[in-house]
């Protein structure tokens, strides 16, 4: 199983586009999607799950080519939990997942049996009489995510799986999704750097529609070693002349000072020393070095 990205361009009118030329391969396991707001991430999953048509280029899904003509299989294959997610207000938890199993053409049976395991997995169950208007935003995320799996899709594309959840939450669903992961795809789009890290070793980075950074997250983390410094400074009046001259991706305050951490090719012209970088560090310096 794999998606197959050729020479991708989706364009909305006469403006800029919003995905340029992309080329990329999706294989078996967890891959990470990073990116501002208007980067891409949200355009690329709706073409990928028909509900957008590319401007240009080639998509294959599975083995199959992403045309309207195969669009009823695409649809089989692929799970889907979006951004934004409309539940009708006055049906209950498993009412709202029974009526998408039903619309799905699961045998009820089947159904049920997929109902009570993830109403279980995401801690639902003892929720699952509640009315969709009575829910928390994590809850109704939840709920998104178990009906984008009901089906079983051999490949499951989630936007921002984690918004809304409390740790203790998101631990559990990302669990969830690396399990669910290990014979199929999973393309995982957060700005969650912490979700990334915990759960794919594949991620690409999108800016401004483009592929910046596609590769191994270790790879990644490569990149920006030594180039990741934590610093003390005096007082306000020297931060604000340092984060002048330097990314800095953290400031915290410490006794009588104030801890920086920057980011930067070179030593920075203060004292400081270099640390081990994260994937939120590797994030920002690739977004500001890759013109």
């Amino acid at each position: 199983m794999s998606i197959e990205i050729n020479d991708l361009s989706v364009q909305f009118g006469k403006g800029t586009l919003a995905i340029n030329h992309m080329n990329l391969s999706i294989n078996q396991g967890i891959y990470g999607l990073l990116g501002e707001n208007g980067a891409g991430k949200t355009t690329l999953m709706r073409v990928l799950t028909t509900i957008i048509k590319p401007t240009s280029g080639n998509i294959m899904l599975g083995g199959i080519d992403l045309k309207v003509g195969n669009y009823e299989k695409i649809q089989r294959l692929i799970g889907y939990l979006p951004q934004e997610l409309g539940l009708y207000p006055n049906l209950s938890v498993r009412e709202t997942l029974e009526y998408m199993g039903g619309l799905a053409g699961i045998p009820k049976a089947e159904c049920k049996k997929q109902i009570d395991y993830y109403l279980e997995k995401t801690s639902l169950m003892e929720h699952q009489k509640k009315k969709n208007r009575q829910l928390s935003g994590g809850m109704k995320r939840r709920v998104g995510l178990v009906q984008a799996l009901l089906h079983n899709p051999q490949i499951l594309i989630v936007d921002e799986p984690t918004t809304g959840l409390d740790p203790e939450e998101r631990i559990r669903i990302r669990n969830l999704l690396v399990d669910f992961s290990r014979d199929r795809i999973v393309l995982f789009s957060t700005h969650v750097l912490e979700d990334l890290a915990a759960t794919c070793n594949s991620l690409g980075i999108l800016r401004k529609g483009n592929l910046i950074y596609n590769g191994n997250r270790d790879a990644l983390l490569k990149q920006v070693k030594d180039c990741v410094w934590i610093c003390r400074l005096d007082n306000e009046e020297e931060f604000h002349k340092i984060s002048a001259r330097y990314f800095i991706s953290s400031k915290k305050y410490v006794e009588d000072s104030i801890e920086a951490r920057i980011i930067s090719d070179k030593q920075p012209d203060i004292p400081g020393i270099i640390t081990e970088p994260t994937l939120e560090d590797a994030y920002i310096y690739t977004m500001n070095s890759v013109k």
